[in-house]
Formats: C-alpha cells, sequence, structure tokens
C-alpha cells in the first residue's frame, strides 16, 4: 500500500466512524453556537465596531472548538484499541500524524461552515469577503497541526482534557493572531493588500510546524 493510500485509508475511517456516530460535528457545533450566542449578549450592539469585535469572537470561538475535536479524534484509537494496530503501519508513525491532522482539520472546517450562517445572523453580518475562503483554510490547517500533534503527547497523561488547552494555546497565538488581523482588514473591505502578510505568516507557520511534527511524532506517539 502507498503512502498516500494509508493516509486516505486512514482518514476514511475516521470519516465513516464519524458518520455513524456524529460524536464530533454535532457536539462541537452545538459548543460552537452556544458560545456565538452568548458573545452575542456580552456586546452591546453599537459598542465596539464589528470588525474589531468579530474577528476575535470568530476565531476564540474556532479554537476552542478544535480543542474538542483533536481529543476526540486522537483518543479514539486507544479507546478502541486501534493504536497498536496503526502503528504497525510499514510507512511509519508519521501517516498516523498527516491523517489524523487531515481528519482533525476536516471536521473543524465542517463545523466552521455549518456556524458561520449562523454567526452571520447573530452578529448582523451582510456578506462574508471572499478572504476568508483562504484565512479560513490555512488558520484552521495550522491549528490543526499542532493541535493533533499534543493531542497525541497528552494523550496518555491523566489530566489529558486540561493539558491539551495549555500546551496549545500558547503555540497557536502567532496563527491566531494572523487569522485575526487577516479577518479584521478582510471585513473592514480592505482588500488583498492588507491581507496578503498574514497570509504568508499562515503558511510559513503551517509549513514549519508541519515538519516538525513529521519530525517529532515518532517519538511523541511512542511515550
Amino acid at each position: 500500500m502507498s503512502y498516500w493510500r494509508s493516509i486516505a485509508t486512514i482518514v476514511r475511517k475516521d470519516l465513516l466512524v464519524e458518520l455513524r456516530g456524529k460524536e464530533i460535528i454535532l457536539s462541537v457545533s452545538f459548543f460552537v453556537f452556544l458560545m456565538v450566542f452568548i458573545f452575542n449578549f456580552a456586546f452591546k450592539p453599537g459598542t465596539i465596531p464589528l470588525e474589531v469585535m468579530t474577528p476575535g469572537v470568530l476565531w476564540f470561538t474556532f479554537l476552542f472548538a478544535g480543542m474538542l475535536s483533536f481529543q476526540r479524534v486522537v483518543s479514539t484509537e486507544q479507546e478502541n484499541g486501534c493504536l497498536d494496530g496503526l502503528m504497525l503501519c510499514p510507512h511509519g508513525r508519521d501517516v498516523i500524524f498527516v491523517a489524523k491532522t487531515i481528519s482533525s482539520f476536516l471536521f473543524v472546517l465542517v463545523v466552521e461552515v455549518i456556524s458561520l450562517p449562523f454567526f452571520a445572523v447573530v452578529f448582523n453580518l451582510s456578506f462574508f469577503p471572499v478572504e476568508l475562503l483562504l484565512i479560513i483554510p490555512l488558520a484552521t490547517f495550522g491549528i490543526s497541526i499542532i493541535g493533533t500533534l499534543l493531542a497525541a503527547l497528552s494523550m496518555n497523561t491523566r489530566l489529558r482534557e486540561v493539558m491539551l488547552p495549555i500546551l496549545l494555546i500558547p503555540l497557536v497565538v502567532p496563527v491566531v493572531i494572523a487569522a485575526v488581523e487577516s479577518t479584521g482588514n478582510a471585513l473592514s473591505g480592505e482588500g488583498w493588500a492588507s491581507v496578503q502578510p498574514w497570509i504568508w505568516v499562515m503558511v510559513i507557520f503551517d509549513i514549519v510546524f508541519l515538519v516538525i511534527g513529521l519530525l517529532t511524532f515518532e517519538h511523541v506517539i511512542e511515550e
């Protein structure tokens, strides 16, 4: 079996399990709706410009939604006793890392797509700029890379639910800042010129941490 076919097989298995149980998408979507609803009452209309308030609320919500997804995607293998079987994959442990990162990315992206219309209605947004079609996947992929790696690292710890946020939040600060700034610029109608520098920050961030994950995951998963 080829390298990419092994990855596709694991991702397909994760998608089929989710389609049958709908544990991640439904629970995380409900969490996102609840967070957006609460934030709507936290800010009085007209007191803060939408382009200032909306990006922070949006990415804060997506980040915490991602935490729920990452832990579940990785821990499911351990709970079902499948992790040892995956570790026997002939292409190396990095196959597991890439596949789980893609699965996490897809789950969070689906939740984001589902929640964006609700977000637009609650915060009275008349449109979503086209720049978000690039900003959201890039930022989500970067967060998914680190989230998957740290979920595997904290998997065998007693307080794994606590450890993941403690480790994840400081590391994703650069990509979250880039996502918030670029989203704010896009919502303000400033165009691609103001968004491009932050896009490059996210691209570099994704590449650097993807390489780090590929190099370290084998040691992380064996701990």
